[in-house]
């Protein structure tokens, strides 16, 4: 599938644009200016967790002096994209859009949130499938449609994890797809990219995988069909493992016909620590990147979970161990050439749905996608109202005003974002600073599931009943 380019609106355009902008063809990301295909160097950004996240609170990209401090950070490593996972689409975005754009970083935005209506219910999906949950998909989109560094929109993450969630949830997702992109379509100037992030539960993942890639012609233009599939994947675990006994090996084969870019929304399994990160280099070395369009680390801050690359108490950050073996991880990576490989630009064309693609009993066969609810229909042809909309701002000072404290915890002097030059993303070597070393004593306490993935229950979106009753307590590309 190719998804044009256009203009970037005139505002954007007199102000800094750092990122370039991007294609999709086939399973490619890439620069159609250079040729060269785009590897994602991401991170989970979702700063006080998804437990944190309220109608009543701001979200992580309504913060500038956070953002400011964040992006900074991120910068010094090599991050060229961010993952948000619940956003409020009434604040503004404005100022920590405009710096992570300056920052030559793209942001990758789920579209749900662990609020009541928000997300869609893994246990009967058709019973959270209606008007009022649309329009909140709507106005996010609405909301970071105007920044250039908008990457994509995931319309679910992890909401088939098992046989029987499988077993009627994929029918709606191609429907969430659908309404999504038609009314991108419909309303907006850029046609930006609407993918999914699954869980990787290997009895579903790859039935997933082909029912979201899948068209009901054959034709790439089927507007149920996914633009993009990513996995959350936590099988490489400890210094030890391999290309092979991760089964990183058995994902690349697995997924080496792909008709969409294929890339991991979240790793970096966290038992036996500390991480070394060694997967890292097994993304973007030669085994993967010709399947794989890279992948975002789990996760920015420290959380109940224990995945945080730095904890921050208040508006103080204190740098952990994972963050500088991290940074150490890249710095051994040439990333001139990884970016400059050449796109193969492949003319591959979407599996034609049907039942012999899936292979377990149990999964969904109707590949039809339920009609949009009631009312859904008006708010794409018309538009949502109110519509939220951001624009990119002018930054005065991009200095930053925060408390950070590195691994050994001596404070972090002069840091700062370096804006990039119009037409560039970030990789290691834009910024730098001096964050510590890797046996600081900044570290992290990591609770998670002995190679088990993160265990964390605090997902963009709602999986089951039980979970919202938990959660609710708790919270009251360039594509154009």
């Amino acid at each position: 599938m190719r998804i044009p380019t256009a203009l970037v609106a005139a505002l954007a355009a007199s102000l800094a644009t750092a990122v370039p902008t991007l294609d999709i063809e086939a399973n490619e990301i890439y620069d159609p200016k250079t040729g060269d295909k785009f590897q994602i160097v991401g991170v989970a950004y979702q700063p006080g967790g998804s437990a944190g996240f309220s109608k009543t609170s701001p979200d992580p990209l309504s913060q500038p002096d956070a953002c400011l401090r964040d992006a900074a950070l991120m910068q010094v490593m090599g991050v060229n994209a961010i993952r948000v996972y619940n956003l409020n689409p009434d604040l503004n975005h404005d100022e920590c859009a405009s710096i992570f754009n300056a920052a030559g970083m793209y942001m990758i935005l789920d579209v749900n949130s662990p609020l009541v209506g928000e997300a869609l219910d893994s246990g009967k999906p058709w019973e959270t499938y209606y008007m009022e949950y649309l329009n909140h998909t709507f106005a996010i989109v609405e909301a970071f449609a105007n920044y250039p560094n908008t990457l994509l929109f995931f319309s679910g993450n992890e909401v088939i994890n098992d046989i029987p969630s499988a077993k009627f949830v994929p029918q709606y997702l191609r429907a969430v797809t659908r309404d999504l992109k038609n009314y991108i379509k419909k309303n907006l100037k850029r046609q930006i990219p609407v993918g999914y992030s699954a869980a990787d539960v290997r009895n579903v993942l790859f039935d997933t995988w082909n029912y979201m890639q899948c068209s009901d012609d054959g034709k790439s233009s089927d507007p149920t069909r996914a633009d993009a599939f990513a996995l959350n994947s936590y099988s490489w675990c400890g210094i030890a493992t391999t290309y092979e006994s991760s089964t990183f090996a058995d994902l690349t084969s697995n997924f080496s016909t792909s008709s969409v870019p294929v890339f991991f929304s979240e790793y970096g399994c966290i038992k036996p620590a500390p991480r070394y990160w060694n997967e890292t280099r097994a993304i973007y070395g030669a085994n993967m990147t010709a399947v794989f369009s890279g992948g975002v680390v789990y996760e920015w801050t420290q959380e109940d979970n224990g995945y945080g690359l730095v904890s921050v108490n208040g508006s103080d950050l204190n740098i952990l161990g994972d963050y500088n073996r991290l940074k150490a991880a890249w710095a051994t990576i040439d990333w001139k050439t990884v970016q400059s490989q050449k796109a193969e630009k492949k003319d591959v064309s979407p599996p034609k749905c049907s039942t012999s693609l899936l292979t377990q009993k149990g999964f969904d066969t109707n590949f039809t996608a339920p009609a949009p609810p009631p009312g859904v229909q008006k708010l794409i042809d018309s538009g949502i109202s109110p519509k939220p909309s951001g624009k990119i701002v002018k930054i005065s000072d991009y200095n930053v005003k925060l408390t950070v404290k590195d691994s050994e915890g001596n404070t972090v002097k002069d840091l700062k974002v370096v804006p990039l030059a119009d037409d560039e993303f970030n990789m290691a070597g834009k910024n730098s600073a001096n964050t510590g070393s890797t046996t600081g004593s900044g570290s992290n306490n990591s609770t998670g599931k002995n190679g088990n993935g993160k265990g964390d229950d605090s997902s963009a979106v709602l999986n089951t009943p039980m979970m919202l009753a938990a959660i609710v307590p708790l919270v009251a590309l360039l594509f154009v």
